[in-house]
């Protein structure tokens, strides 16, 4: 209990700390953050968007709310199960503000390194079993490889900030993309959210959360 409580002092300070980060002079809001939560499992999105930085949390809007629709019939686990079981991160944490076409822009290379600190150091401090990138770009940070056909659907093992984890890549749920929704894609997504399910980081943080709110794990 000593170590948990010495790790939990660790991820508040790293959080308080990451609050207050200004490096990128370009994007167009202050770090967003899904809290301290500790955890052996951390779920990386790509950026936030316009409307997470006014809601003050990741996954916030449209997508996030497929995205937890997805946990929820695979996992059994419902927003609030996965939001307080889960240490959301992301490849930025600040929005990076709108391209000329209208839509959202894509973080720069200085961007992505100035930010790539903050994630190794909660790999450093919580030591995931499992990490699940939400997104091309996310996925692009573990493993180099462009085609979600390639990626979704698999587990890898990866090693990042001296630590080694299984990877499980998810597509982005924005409804921009009918990635998901459409074959191969969707055969794929399913795959990957059955091994999510299936991983023992999983099974783990469900016996938990069951044995301190009975009955908040949906059955299958």
């Amino acid at each position: 209990m000593v170590a948990v409580a010495r790790k939990q002092i660790r991820l508040d300070h790293h959080v308080a700390h990451l609050l207050q980060c200004r490096r990128c002079p370009r994007m167009q809001s202050t770090p967003v953050s899904g809290g301290a939560v500790l955890s052996d499992m951390m779920l990386i999105g790509q950026a936030p968007g316009p409307r997470k930085p006014v809601l003050q949390r990741p996954f916030a809007h449209t997508a996030g709310k497929r995205m937890f629709r997805w946990f929820e019939q695979f996992c059994g686990l419902n927003e609030a199960a996965v939001r307080s079981t889960i240490y959301f991160a992301a490849v930025c944490r600040c929005f990076p503000g709108k391209n000329s076409s209208g839509s959202d822009r894509v973080p720069a290379p200085d961007e992505i390194r100035n930010c790539s600190s903050w994630m190794d150091d909660e790999i450093k401090i919580l030591r995931p079993r499992l990490i699940i990138p939400v997104g091309r770009l996310a996925i692009m940070q573990f493993i180099d490889r462009a085609k979600l056909e390639k990626v979704i659907g698999r587990k890898f093992r990866v090693k990042r900030a001296g630590h080694s984890f299984d990877l499980i890549p998810l597509p982005h749920p924005s409804g921009a993309s009918p990635w998901h929704k459409i074959s191969p894609g969707k055969e794929l997504l399913e795959k990957a959210l059955r091994k999510i399910a299936r991983h023992p980081a999983i099974g783990e943080l469900k016996i938990n959360l069951e044995a301190r709110n009975p009955g908040i794990v949906m059955q299958d």
